[in-house]
């Protein structure tokens, strides 16, 4: 019997035209949250799968070299016809995704819950990568109708920048997850960012982890009421961040279903991170072996390297 995946990875697999500040393109780029998350959290030996909707237009090498690594796609629907296409415009101060007028709607191009293969249900955890909420929404509803003893840790990076205007669409899906990971671009809210989860969250949301691009970030856990501060870190000079947030995303989580250590799952998410800034897009990643992802944790976070391992976060 094949073992349950430890973590299943919902969201998008688009074609990237990447724009850096200063005016350096790369056009026709592998890419979607969920490739580099999935990646990043491959190097920890963490079991993965994708649920995702595809293209014909999206690089079959890439694919290959997914299931190469024993990433399961049995979740990867094809769309029959060119799929999602986006400019990444990094500005100074943020990142815009503009998706092409040419292309199918970003709905068309996420996955439903019709999607998730049922024998997924199972996997302990489940990461809504940044998708259109409803999209979100509708995977959540799904997953909380799952029997709460063998519910997965369900964790969401929103599309939907979380505004003052917008808090209340936001109540719902809130409560039905156990972690936030949000950017900076992310939240536009006028009071404390804390405070106004808070009053919208439920007592399921454990974990807001505030991703702070190259000033590292912060992490709040809410059930022990602690923070906790990383700090962002590049093994050599940085070429490209697209993809950091969600490798630091798909390194944390590897580590906090091992685990449930939030120093030791913090450290995979910099590490994974690290690796994405050093090439284009995924090309990092793709390159990266679990014996670099181990070596760069020995030496940046030699305390952890040797830490005996914890029992798994409890689901």
């Amino acid at each position: 019997m094949t073992e349950p995946l430890d973590l299943v990875l919902a969201g998008n697999l688009l074609v990237d035209d990447i724009v850096l500040a200063d005016g350096t393109t790369l056009l026709g780029e592998p890419g979607g949250a969920v490739l580099h998350a999935a990646l990043a959290a491959h190097l920890w030996g963490c079991r993965v799968g994708i649920l995702s909707v595809v293209g014909s237009d999206y690089p079959a090498a890439t694919l290959d070299t997914l299931a190469a690594r024993g990433i399961d796609l049995a979740g990867v629907r094809l769309l029959g016809g060119p799929g999602g296409r986006a400019w990444l415009l990094h500005e100074p101060s943020a990142r815009r995704v503009i998706h092409h007028l040419d292309s199918p709607s970003h709905a068309a191009v996420s996955p439903t819950p019709a999607d998730l293969p049922a024998e997924w249900r199972a996997a302990r955890g489940i990461h809504l990568a940044p998708m259109p909420l409803e999209c979100q929404l509708d995977l959540a509803r799904c997953l909380a109708a799952t029997d709460a003893e063998s519910a997965p840790f369900v964790s969401l990076d929103p599309f939907e920048l979380v505004r003052d205007q917008t808090t209340a669409r936001w109540r719902e899906p809130l409560a039905q997850i156990d972690a936030l990971f949000a950017g900076e671009d992310d939240l536009r809210l006028s009071g404390s960012t804390a405070g106004t989860l808070d009053d919208l969250a439920g007592d399921r949301l454990r974990l807001l982890v505030l991703k702070q691009a190259d000033r590292g970030g912060m992490l709040l856990d809410r059930r022990a009421d602690e923070a906790h501060r990383w700090e962002a870190r590049a093994g050599e000079d940085v070429v490209d961040v697209t993809g950091a947030g969600d490798a630091f995303a798909g390194g944390f989580l590897a580590g906090w279903l091992a685990t449930g250590d939030i120093s030791r799952s913090l450290a995979q998410g910099v590490v994974s991170a690290s690796l994405v800034l050093e090439d284009w897009g995924s090309r990092g990643l793709a390159r990266a072996t679990p014996a670099l992802a181990r070596a760069r944790l020995a030496e940046w976070f030699p305390e952890l390297a040797q830490a005996a391992t914890q029992e798994p976060v409890a689901r």
